[in-house]
């Protein structure tokens, strides 16, 4: 049995993997889909407080609560921020890092210089009312759609989970200065449907920090695609157990 944490992208909450959690699950492994704090359930806890740094401790006090070994770590969209700066605080606890159509950072760097687009969303959030809000990315008409996802009841479905992100989660930057997270194995899942413009993704280096060739799989879908593929994607994920 495999451990698999999944963690959700800005804007949506652990609601977003209920496709893949029962796929995991009935292949035998233990699955922990959790809402972040200030999304889902936690909603409640969203203010001008919450930030990267909050989110790791949310991870990392997960892995660490429930005793957690050889995790398989799964990072949505921003959350490659997340993962990357929590296996660099619990490195002996994690098997591997996937970077599941997310932003992939260096030591030192925020969602602002991985992904230069949140620039403008971060001066929005300061010249708006509450100075700190950064709502959801707005749908778009197909293929586009909602963060990916076109299909109108899943579209609903979705925009029924979403919530602002606060604007210090675009603003912390990542820690990646433990030599043991350089070990770990990584995996990276490029969503390659349609991408809004503006949206980039920096290439993989052929070789991965511990000196294995690079890993990347494909999905010919949108961002979300723990909606729009779930049995694919749960597909993926299955190898790496």
């Amino acid at each position: 049995m495999s451990t698999y944490l999944l963690v959700h992208g800005a804007w949506h909450s652990g609601r977003s993997w209920e496709r893949v959690v029962p796929l995991l699950e009935a292949a035998g492994h233990r699955v922990y889909a959790p809402s972040l704090t200030g999304y889902g359930d936690r909603v409640d806890l969203l203010g001008p407080q919450v930030g990267l740094d909050t989110h790791v401790a949310d991870v990392v006090g997960l892995i660490t609560g429930q005793d957690l070994h050889d995790v398989i770590l799964v990072g949505h969209s921003y959350a490659g921020l997340v993962i990357s700066s929590a296996a660099n605080e619990v490195p002996e606890r994690v098997a591997h890092l996937v970077y599941l159509d997310a932003m992939v950072p260096e030591d030192g760097e925020s969602a602002a210089d991985v992904q230069p687009v949140t620039r403008r969303l971060i001066e929005l959030a300061e010249q708006s009312e509450s100075g700190w809000r950064v709502p959801p990315l707005p749908e778009l008409p197909a293929p586009f759609g909602l963060f990916g996802v076109t299909d109108p009841a899943d579209v609903a479905w979705l925009r029924g989970m979403l919530s602002d992100q606060p604007v210090r989660c675009l603003q912390q930057p990542v820690r990646l200065d433990n030599p043991a997270v350089d070990a770990i194995a990584r995996t990276h899942i490029h969503n390659v449907g349609a991408t809004p413009e503006g949206i980039t993704r920096r290439p993989v280096p052929a070789t991965q920090p511990n000196g294995a060739p690079a890993q990347v799989w494909e999905l010919p879908t949108g961002h979300d695609c723990m909606i729009t593929m779930p049995a694919e994607l749960s597909e993926l994920l299955l190898k790496l157990a």
